[in-house]
């Protein structure tokens, strides 16, 4: 089969296109013929080994332990191993899995459900990661329920927006953040209010917000409180820039170290993949609440590009390579 195979740490130049074994399939796995897959920012965290946490977090010191990158997958189930009972060859699926930039990927059978009838399989990739990291980080995380303020701050980027229509569907007013290009579709998708950052500061509002999901990763934590309600909640998604150890987790490690002393919650998220979460995720979109935004779809062959193109930030939603 095709993949997109890495040998060691570095830019997109270490993906290179070969032909391989396919994977094997254990006991508890299913083999996914992939149609298309989702990338994210932590498909090139992991492809360049940034920061270090990423390698003592078990990816591999010196050289990625995983060949193939890409988690986010949708297309058919192939076959299945001896103690899956829940899927079978010929389903329609999506959910994560084991190397999914290639033309067949393994996962174990928690890690999939049946693909929502009104997606097609590019649409459908686009969803896990970014669907889930919405949807933990205002639920669980950051509390939104009926009639609260949220402030989304990277609105129009993969995981912002499935989290200003996420947030709507909690009942909550919300309000995007994003450049000025970007106004127009953080409208469309369903915000109350959007405020271009080219333009204003969120901080120098008269508004207060009860919960902030931070999702662009370059603000310092003082900033992010100032337009927090004074029992608010911020949670913060990732991280970029920072130094070459720890990155820009060190605005979540501050926020975890602070929160007690303060009457702000101060949160900090790594989502995790659940079936459950995954179906009602499917739920929605089937009932037409959530829509997946794709910026732009590239080939198997050119997913060096869509990284590339990934971390220009200028993507309006999700990039999506296809893969057949």
């Amino acid at each position: 089969m095709r993949a997109l195979v890495q040998e060691r740490y570095g830019t997109d130049d270490v993906l290179e296109l070969r032909e391989v074994a396919v994977p094997a399939l254990g006991p508890d796995d299913v083999l996914v013929r992939v149609h298309a897959a989702g990338i994210d920012q932590g498909v090139w965290h992991l492809m360049a080994g940034l920061p270090y946490l990423v390698r003592l977090a078990g990816h591999g010191l010196r050289a990625p332990k995983a060949r193939v990158r890409g988690s986010d997958v949708a297309g058919c189930v192939e076959a299945v191993g001896e103690r899956v009972t829940r899927l079978a060859p010929g389903d329609e699926v999506f959910g994560t899995c084991a190397g999914a930039f290639a033309e067949y990927a393994t996962a174990t059978s928690d890690k999939l459900v049946s693909k929502p009838e009104n997606l097609t399989f590019e649409q459908a990739a686009a969803v896990p990661t970014s669907a889930l990291t919405a949807l933990q980080g205002l639920w669980d995380t950051g509390g939104v329920r009926d009639g609260h303020r949220a402030l989304i701050v990277g609105a129009a980027g993969g995981v912002g927006t499935f989290a200003v229509q996420l947030a709507k569907v909690f009942g909550a007013e919300v309000t995007g953040v994003c450049s000025t290009d970007k106004v127009d579709l953080v409208r469309s998708i369903g915000a109350d209010g959007v405020i271009d950052y080219t333009r204003g500061d969120f901080a120098d509002a008269d508004e207060r917000w009860d919960v902030i999901l931070d999702l662009a990763g370059n603000r310092s934590l003082s900033h992010l409180r100032r337009a927090l309600a004074a029992r608010g909640t911020l949670v913060i998604v990732g991280g970029e820039g920072g130094g070459r150890w720890i990155g820009g987790t060190d605005r979540q490690l501050r926020a975890l170290a602070l929160s007690p002393f303060v009457r702000q919650r101060l949160r900090s998220l790594v989502a995790t993949v659940t079936a459950a979460d995954l179906y009602y995720l499917k739920e929605l979109i089937e009932a037409g609440r959530v829509v997946p935004v794709v910026d732009r779809t590239f080939a198997l062959s050119e997913a060096s590009d869509a990284i590339r193109y990934l971390r220009t930030g200028h993507a309006r939603g999700k990039v999506v390579v296809t893969v057949g």
